[in-house]
């Protein structure tokens, strides 16, 4: 078995601690799933040394997930800890741009129709309903972020399969995150049980798609 073919068949593990997470787990499950991941990620790819840049921009992104988890997880009512669980999403948006630009480039007709839909959604159903000028600034640098990374993912060239699981892990984030922004502004709770199957998905996807990667002088030594 190769060691992408083992590392998916790890994934059986993160896959559990979603599940768990998702039916009011332990925050230990919650942060497993992003962390588990990067984990499973990055020891695939061990013998390729020093490990790629895009491996670590991805690892770095499930970290942040984790991290941003954690301080949400704990912030009860906290504006602080809100903002700081906004600022380590952000990072890991960051995080996912960087892998993308590693494999392909920006679509830019890609962003350009996201922002369409997401800057109008902010300005007109979000901002009225946040009162705090700090957390209105975050969401909306946020959602930029979101809308970049999405359009990151569009513009990666690889084959089919992977390019497929990338960016609908790209999609099931900003899905999930629009979920959030519904529940935590506009009251609009009836999909709630969707945020968090949605979310600990989307971490299998882009896992999935960079776990056969392989670097072209690793390739040349199989």
């Amino acid at each position: 078995m190769s060691a992408a073919a083992w590392g998916r068949c790890c994934l059986l593990l993160p896959a559990f601690l979603g599940v768990l997470a998702s039916t009011r787990g332990p925050i230990a499950a919650k942060l497993g799933v992003p962390l588990s991941c990067a984990c499973i990620l990055v020891g695939v790819h061990l013998r390729e040394w020093p490990v790629r840049r895009d491996l670590w921009a991805l690892a770095a992104a499930l970290g942040f997930s984790a991290a941003g988890d954690w301080f949400l997880s704990n912030r009860g009512g906290r504006e602080s800890y809100f903002l700081v669980g906004i600022a380590l999403f952000f990072c890991a948006h960051l995080g996912y741009l960087g892998f993308s630009l590693c494999h392909g480039r920006l679509s830019r007709g890609g962003l350009g129709l996201l922002l369409v839909v997401f800057v109008p959604y902010f300005g007109i159903a979000l901002w009225p309903r946040i009162g705090s000028g700090a957390l209105a600034l975050a969401v909306f640098l946020y959602l930029l972020i979101s809308c970049v990374a999405l359009a990151g993912a569009l513009g990666l060239r690889l084959e089919r399969a992977a390019y497929t699981a990338y960016v609908a892990g790209m999609v099931l984030i900003v899905f999930s995150d629009t979920l959030i922004s519904f529940n935590e502004f506009l009251r609009y709770r009836a999909w709630n049980s969707w945020i968090l199957p949605t979310y600990y998905l989307a971490h299998l996807c882009v896992t999935w798609a960079a776990m056969g990667l392989r670097s072209e002088a690793a390739r040349k030594h199989e």
